[in-house]
């Protein structure tokens, strides 16, 4: 297979540097450039045995399947499952051993003392320095002079986010202690509450000090050799929108019989969410199973069937397309599969390679779920929310499931909302990147008298 242009100009950027990231946005070939690049370093005798780390779902369905596309003269072998199975992967005499980020911790100094090169996919998994992963990490690794880092969501989270993933690259690059890259980036506006805003350009200074180790690939360069991605808004009405207002206002509504309530605002947008969906969970806990201890329990109140009549017409006037369907509650899962049987889900038996030969009509997945580098181009172009994550990196990680390099047909995403409820805030704030604290804040202030 050839590489694009812009591909071919990042793997040269980082086969001459021995510390580098590629910051490209989702679709962009990441996994495709890192192996190239790797095999060229393997042929040209600069690394004799490659560590790759990935999620988990990547490590096992994605890199196996790409190495023989992009470096076919390369061995691979995945370090996943019990630690016998791990350590045999990872003494396999092969060019590339690919296992999980939740690995790291097990990851023996034997074990990982034969590598001299590393490639993060999806580096912002190590955003955080301060935690175990990256602590266990950062010591193992000393040894391994070689380390290329991928990532598409980079400062999607904030530019405090930078920091870790840079350290674990290179810390020439932002320096040792984030205490002091906070101080000279940050102003910290409530000390109590360890609080702190960018300064302003800080953006553009940190860019810059990490630009010689950084290949950035910006949409506009790319975007020419993707189809475009068309985003349709499908709205319904609640058939009786009285309980949500009741809900929104009181954080407590009668429905079904039973007495919901949520115990704060955060657990109350959710609540709201779900209605809009149609539904609403009531917990009750169990108090049965041992004394001091209780099981909560989920059971799901239904009151309207909009969302999923709206669905329904979708998926008709498609003409039963091949779809990828985002969900994002458990209730939400079930019903899709009460009225629909014959979905698959990613867990199911090779589902990828079924979809991608376009044998799957309908392909359910939680945005978690299909997260980092799985490849789905090739059994569809069109994909359904039913409701929305609330985190906007969950959200192009999941449309770029298909909006990818590979694809050959318009993406087309339809998102489902339900008018005068949540769905329009998260919705926006999906656009403008603002906080789940900032949607309920929005939502809870405009408490709308119930209605009559």
């Amino acid at each position: 297979m050839k590489l694009r242009d812009y591909q071919e100009s990042a793997v040269d950027f980082i086969y001459e540097r021995d510390r580098a990231m590629v910051l490209a946005a989702v679709g962009a070939g990441k996994t495709a450039i890192a192996l190239t690049a790797m095999q060229e370093m393997i042929m040209d005798g600069h690394v004799r045995k490659w560590l790759v780390l990935a999620p988990k779902r990547v490590a096992v369905e994605v890199w196996p399947v790409e190495v023989e596309k992009w470096a076919p003269d390369l061995s691979m072998s995945v370090a996943v499952g019990t630690p016998k199975q791990r350590c045999q992967a990872y003494f396999a005499d092969v060019d590339i051993v690919v296992t999980n980020y939740d690995n790291i911790q097990t990851i023996s100094d034997d074990e990982i003392k034969h590598f001299d090169g590393i490639v993060f996919d999806e580096l912002t998994k190590l955003k955080n320095p301060a935690g175990k992963r990256f602590k266990a990490l950062d010591k193992k690794i000393a040894h391994i002079p070689v380390r290329w880092g991928l990532t598409g969501s980079f400062t999607s989270n904030g530019l405090e986010d930078v920091f870790g993933q840079c350290k674990i690259v290179d810390q020439t690059l932002l320096g040792k202690a984030k205490g002091q890259f906070m101080n000279q980036y940050f102003l910290c506006i409530n000390r109590e509450f360890n609080d702190w805003v960018p300064v302003k350009g800080s953006l553009e200074k940190v860019m810059a000090r990490i630009k010689p180790a950084t290949f950035l690939l910006k949409n506009k360069e790319y975007k020419d050799q993707l189809p475009d991605v068309h985003y349709v808004e499908m709205r319904a009405d609640l058939d009786d929108i009285t309980a949500y207002n009741k809900m929104k206002k009181d954080f407590v509504i009668e429905l079904g019989g039973r007495q919901i309530t949520a115990l704060s605002a955060a657990t109350v947008t959710q609540k709201l969410q779900q209605m809009a969906s149609g539904f609403v969970y009531n917990s009750t806990k169990d108090l049965s199973c041992s004394p001091g201890k209780w099981d909560v329990k989920q059971e799901a109140v239904w009151f309207s069937s909009h969302r999923f009549e709206l669905l329904d017409e979708l998926i008709q006037e498609n003409q039963h397309d091949n779809t990828l369907i985002f969900y994002n509650y458990k209730e939400e899962f079930a019903e899709l599969k009460r009225r629909y049987p014959h979905a698959q889900t990613l867990d199911d038996d090779n589902a990828v390679k079924r979809w991608n030969n376009g044998e799957i009509e309908l392909l359910l997945a939680h945005p978690k779920s299909a997260q980092f580098g799985l490849n789905l181009q090739f059994g569809g172009n069109k994909i359904i929310f039913v409701s929305l994550p609330w985190s906007l990196v969950d959200f192009e990680q999941a449309v770029g499931r298909l909006h990818r390099s590979g694809q050959q047909h318009d993406v087309w995403v339809y998102v489902l909302l339900t008018n005068k409820t949540i769905d329009e805030k998260i919705w926006a704030a999906l656009h403008d990147k603002k906080s789940l604290a900032e949607v309920a804040l929005a939502e809870l202030a405009e408490n709308e008298p119930v209605a009559q």
